[in-house]
């Protein structure tokens, strides 16, 4: 029996080079909808014109009573007058007055508090117990205290706006100090930086997206809280807000002015946030602090 080779052993096959470069299945790259590939623009103008749509087919087939629901061809009629004659205005002059006041005080008010609640330790205790005490109370419940104290005048109006605009603001703010990266902590008080420079020279920068986070809910509570108040106990002073123009056309019967009032109100809003995405866009995004980017 002859003995078996030493060239005999096994040979595992041999592995060709395309099978061990072969990659795995590759998932399907997914594709953009038609809708999603039109400007944004375009996409949001489409969705108000078919509310508008909506809107007037209610107005035209339920047969609602236009004393009570008016269509958008009437509100249209109303806003353009209302803006021509500058009765509109002024209401809204006076609003975004008291308003751009109430947004000044709040967010002093709110650097300061910050700034005591990030380099002392009652100052943080302070600012942790008055806001879990007033930012749930709404500053609509505290108006007949400032008409007491102020008289039926703006200032009124202003201090619950200020109210309203400082514990959102505040909360966020603080929220962005502390949550500050440890590294950047750090790397400041190697070069030296201690308490009001520290705080000023990294963790401020470093809370800058919740700065901006704060200011758009606080500028959205002082709008809420300046219309309601002046829905609520009409004008202060000479001349009266928004609220009270819509208040004033309910008294009246003038539905259309009403919507119109309404109307004001959301485009403002829209206005006002466009504003605030438009600065985080060339901050926060800009500058790749805004989780996500690069």
């Amino acid at each position: 029996m002859t003995a078996p080779s030493s060239n005999s052993s096994a040979v595992a096959p041999a592995v060709r080079p395309a099978d061990a470069q072969s990659p795995g299945p590759v998932a399907p790259r997914r594709t953009a909808s038609p809708w999603a590939r039109l400007p944004t623009w375009l996409r949001r103008t489409i969705v108000l014109a078919a509310l508008i749509g909506i809107w007037q087919a209610y107005t035209s087939l339920s047969g609602v009573n236009s004393f009570v629901f008016s269509g958008p061809w009437d509100v249209a009629k109303a806003f353009v007058e209302g803006w021509a004659s500058g009765e509109m205005a002024v209401s809204t002059l006076t609003t975004l007055r008291m308003l751009a006041a109430g947004m000044g005080i709040g967010i002093v008010l709110t650097l300061v508090l910050t700034v005591l609640a990030a380099t002392t330790t009652i100052g943080n205790d302070a600012l942790t117990l008055v806001s879990s005490m007033l930012n749930p109370l709404p500053s609509v419940a505290i108006l007949p205290l400032a008409m007491l104290w102020f008289g039926l005048t703006d200032t009124a109006l202003i201090f619950v706006t200020a109210n309203a605009v400082l514990w959102p603001m505040t909360v966020n703010v603080s929220m962005g100090l502390r949550t500050t990266p440890t590294t950047l902590v750090m790397v400041g008080r190697n070069l030296g930086l201690s308490g009001w420079r520290l705080t000023r020279d990294v963790m401020m920068p470093a809370a800058l997206p919740h700065a901006i986070a704060g200011l758009k809910t606080g500028w959205a509570f002082g709008w809420r809280t300046i219309i309601a108040a002046e829905l609520v106990f009409g004008t202060a002073g000479t001349d009266g807000g928004l609220g009270f123009f819509i208040n004033n056309s309910r008294y009246y019967a003038q539905i259309p002015d009403v919507f119109a009032g309404l109307v004001t109100i959301a485009l403002i809003g829209i206005a006002l946030d466009l504003v605030f995405n438009l600065v985080e866009r060339h901050t926060v995004t800009r500058w790749g602090m805004k989780e996500g980017t690069s």
